[in-house]
């Protein structure tokens, strides 16, 4: 007789269902992320600003992002994560509504800035995943495999969004509100299959919201971020500008105290200063400031001409799309790739191989970086690192963390690698812009270009806190995110 399959374990059929319906908010989340990409210039035309003007969006969801998430998260652990999750799907489709149908710059900065809400969608899934599990023997394991499917899902829905949106702005020219409408609708159906085929995390532990240190954290957290926007804008030579920097930072101080006293706190930085957390969320941090800090230099780069000004890509901006889509793919594969990985080596270690490719991947654009072919492998090599982070960071932060902090570790890997991208976003912007060089373009007009010299810091930044952080993630306990040794009665069945 032929052999029967064997049945899936009771782990994995337990959570099979919910992961197929939250794959579908990760595409929409992806989709999110790709689909304005290639109408931004569409946008600012529409609301009749200046395509500078249009990093106003990025600072200011970013800096929400950095605020919600941490009492977001910290509610989940309290109230049930899949509350939550439904809670920020409803408000991002709200926002994603405002989006479309904004009449003016104003409205739409708002609208745009609540739709981070997003954010706190990975963070809750696996949360809710690790907690569903938690009676599990091999809850990590269960969990990661479940945090690359979701990661997969994201960048599909990256690149899907982008090449989907670039499509829909020029069938639907002149109706730019129902192409923007697009996304609005995907993040409304996600509503139904948060609400119907998501189950609640169970044995929740309660707790109490520390309004005092949300209170304390927010004024940090906005002080710090609107430092770092002012000096961009600004310039280093501002002095004011690195004085709300420094008050920012001072904040954190009474913040850290405040939490440390409390028994119920809105951080636990008793469990931060576990050695199994620290690393993760350092890394996290020094991870934030590649992924999110990088893009946009690299963008620019690649616009550039040779020509004129002895270094760039020349690209048009229709080719740029075949950098962004390769680093996407890259990112898709580490994501995959990540739970085999770590299956064959130990968790610790292919967070270490992950960090020390985005490293290497950064590196390789201080000698190579004259031709397109290059750049891609350059990029290819990052994004296959980069990928396995994002999978990585939150599924180890749960495992490192007790079965009541899940959704608080998982969700300040966000908050830390949003952090590390708003400074690397100023520091960058000040890079490129410090030693700026003027040139004349064919037509006679004159053109503002970054000079090679600032894309060479971005490049070493990049690579070099890739590099601390592999180093940081050695200081973990080897077989840490790892699950525990089966007992004899576990193993039996």
């Amino acid at each position: 007789m032929p052999a029967v399959p064997a049945a899936p374990p009771a782990g994995l059929r337990m959570i099979g269902s919910v992961v197929g319906f939250l794959v579908l908010v990760e595409l929409t989340s992806g989709i999110l992320q790709g689909y304005y990409t290639p109408m931004l210039t569409d946008i600012a035309r529409h609301l009749g600003i200046d395509d500078g003007d249009v990093n106003w969006f990025e600072s200011a969801q970013l800096m929400l992002s950095a605020l919600a998430v941490p009492i977001l998260a910290k509610l989940g652990d309290i109230y049930g994560h899949k509350r939550i999750l439904l809670a920020s799907t409803v408000l991002t489709a709200i926002a994603s509504w405002g989006v479309a149908f904004a009449p003016d710059f104003w409205t739409f900065l708002a609208a745009w800035s609540l739709q981070g809400f997003y954010v706190v969608w990975l963070p809750m899934e696996i949360a809710l995943i690790f907690s569903r599990l938690r009676q599990q023997p091999n809850r990590a394991v269960l969990t990661r495999k479940a945090a690359g499917i979701l990661v997969g899902a994201l960048e599909l829905g990256v690149i899907g969004g982008a090449l989907v949106g670039g499509m829909l702005v020029e069938q639907f020219a002149g109706m730019l509100w129902l192409t923007l409408s697009i996304p609005a609708l995907a993040v409304t159906l996600c509503i139904f299959a948060v609400q119907f085929g998501v189950p609640e995390s169970t044995a929740l532990d309660g707790g109490t919201v520390d309004r005092t240190g949300f209170a304390l954290l927010a004024f940090g957290l906005l002080t710090l971020t609107s430092g770092l926007t002012f000096l961009r804008i600004n310039g280093p030579e501002t002095w004011w500008a690195w004085a709300v920097l420094a008050a920012g930072a001072a904040v954190f101080i009474p913040f850290v105290r405040y939490e440390s006293g409390r028994k119920d706190p809105l951080v636990d930085f008793a469990m931060l200063r576990s050695p199994a957390m620290w690393p993760v969320q350092l890394t996290a941090g020094l991870f934030g400031i590649s992924v999110l800090g990088a893009q946009a230099p690299m963008s620019t780069f690649a616009r550039t001409d040779p020509g004129q000004h002895g270094y760039g890509l020349g690209l048009e901006a229709s080719q740029v799309s075949i950098i962004i889509g390769s680093y996407v793919l890259a990112l898709l594969a580490g994501a995959l790739l990540f739970p085999a990985a770590a299956r064959r080596t130990t968790p610790r270690n292919t967070l270490v191989g992950a960090a020390v490719l985005v490293g290497v991947g950064y590196a390789l654009f201080l000698p190579f970086h004259d031709t397109l072919p290059q750049t891609l492998a350059n990029m290819v090599v990052a994004g296959l690192g980069s990928g396995a982070l994002v999978a990585a960071l939150p599924s180890a932060a749960a495992a490192a963390a007790p079965l009541n902090r899940t959704g608080m570790a998982t969700g300040l890997t966000n908050t830390t690698k949003t952090i590390g991208g708003s400074f690397a976003s100023a520091v960058f912007g000040i890079a490129l812009a410090s030693a700026a060089v003027d040139a004349l373009s064919p037509a006679g007009a004159t053109a503002t270009a970054a000079p090679l010299e600032g894309y060479l810091t971005v490049w070493t930044v990049c690579s070099v806190t890739a590099l601390v952080a592999a180093a940081v993630l050695l200081m973990v306990p080897r077989l840490a995110f790892a699950d525990p040794p089966l007992t004899a009665e576990e193993a039996a069945a």
